[in-house]
């Protein structure tokens, strides 16, 4: 048998060579992973996070010369020490997105410079090409986790008010008082008690000085407009079916709080705003504003209980005729001239009707009944001016 000599080929070989070739051109990477939960339609999902960073191949190679990491890789790994540690806790809230709520919080990121680069250095012994980045996790106070575990997974009612029309120091009261009201969780069987929950209103707590209703008129005082943060926070609670511990409506019709008698005022110590929290679930409660469009809205989130509400218009009755006008001093107002500070007003009576529904059956029903006086035009004069008595 004859033996032929076949050529020999060196396209494997090439073909290895190109592979190592290129397998040693490889971008070196640090790569960090992390995740984080969110709570969307009741539901709480985990969601990956993943960046990374690629390293000078210079200096990976350097390192795995010396069988140390070199010090030319010193400036990104402190560019990327720096980026990591920007990441700073984010407590958790709910947003509005797209027509659903959805609850997101931040943890925190703290840079391991050591444990990095022993990542690091072992990785690059081992020939792989990548790394991980060590780091430590600063959780949120308040968290995803937090929140499902205290059963706050869905929106429950809203409550909302205009104050258009308000004057600087109103506009800045309401604010002031609606932000001390800004993510806090009700306990359950707790009575929320608004004054407790407000704190002192004065000027050390960055309230300032606005009319108030006192002794027939307006008078000024630390926190004129609270009462804005009152009525928006019961509408949202009471739209939650919270039975009413301790509610006051105004003394006379104001129209930022229409509809009629949908409101609550307060006046510490002696009217409050108390409700009972008894869904047997935490509710947690988040404040926001436009200020643009001059709105305030409170929003509940808590469990899904099967709770429906159902709350009437006002049916208002027993009109009475507005009174004489008042006066007040007002050092913006000449000797002699007068400024319109509040509308006069009929004297009426309002009454809401709340039935609350579980599982289809009536639990409760309740009745919202406001009852109006007439009120005068008020006017601001020189405090010098006769018809102040």
């Amino acid at each position: 048998m004859r033996h032929v000599k076949r050529p020999f080929s060196f396209a494997p070989l090439v073909a290895f060579a190109l592979a190592s070739a290129a397998h040693a051109q490889q971008p070196f990477k640090l790569v960090l992973q992390s995740s984080e939960q969110k709570i969307q339609k009741g539901a709480v999902t985990k969601h990956a996070i993943t960046k990374s960073w690629t390293l000078p191949a210079a200096g990976i190679a350097a390192s795995k010369k010396h069988d140390k990491i070199s010090t030319s890789l010193s400036p990104v790994l402190a560019q990327i020490e720096k980026q990591v540690n920007a990441r700073k806790p984010i407590p958790a809230v709910f947003k509005n997105v797209g027509g659903s709520w959805v609850a997101t919080d931040q943890t925190g990121w703290i840079f391991d410079r050591d444990g990095t680069k022993a990542n690091l250095l072992r990785a690059i012994k081992s020939g792989k090409g990548t790394a991980q980045v060590a780091f430590k996790e600063v959780k949120p106070q308040r968290s995803v986790q937090l929140l499902a575990q205290r059963g706050v997974l869905w929106h429950v009612a809203t409550g909302d008010s205009s104050y258009a029309g308000s004057p600087a120091f109103r506009t800045k009261n309401i604010l002031v008082g609606a932000s001390k009201l800004d993510n806090f969780f009700i306990a359950p069987n707790h009575v929320f008690d608004f004054n407790k929950e407000i704190g002192q209103i004065d000027a050390s707590t960055g309230f300032v000085k606005g009319f108030v209703i006192s002794g027939g008129t307006l008078s000024k005082e630390d926190g004129g407009g609270i009462c804005q943060v009152s009525t928006t926070i019961f509408r949202a609670l009471y739209k939650a079916g919270l039975p009413i511990v301790e509610r006051h409506e105004h003394s006379h019709r104001v129209h930022y709080y229409d509809p009629v008698g949908f409101e609550a005022t307060v006046y510490a110590p002696a009217k409050n705003l108390r409700m009972k929290n008894d869904m047997g679930k935490y509710l947690f409660i988040q404040a926001s504003w436009d200020k643009a469009a001059q709105t305030l809205r409170f929003d509940t989130f808590g469990a899904n209980t099967g709770r429906t509400v159902n709350i009437s218009k006002p049916v208002i009755t027993d009109f009475k005729a507005p009174k004489k006008p008042s006066y007040t001093p007002d050092n913006r107002v000449a000797l002699g001239g007068r400024r319109l500070l509040d509308q006069p007003m009929q004297g009426m009576t309002s009454v809401i009707v709340r039935s609350v529904k579980q599982g289809g059956k009536v639990v409760s029903t309740d009745k919202l009944k406001s009852v109006y006086a007439p009120w005068g035009a008020v006017y601001g004069v020189n405090p010098k001016d006769k018809r102040l008595k």
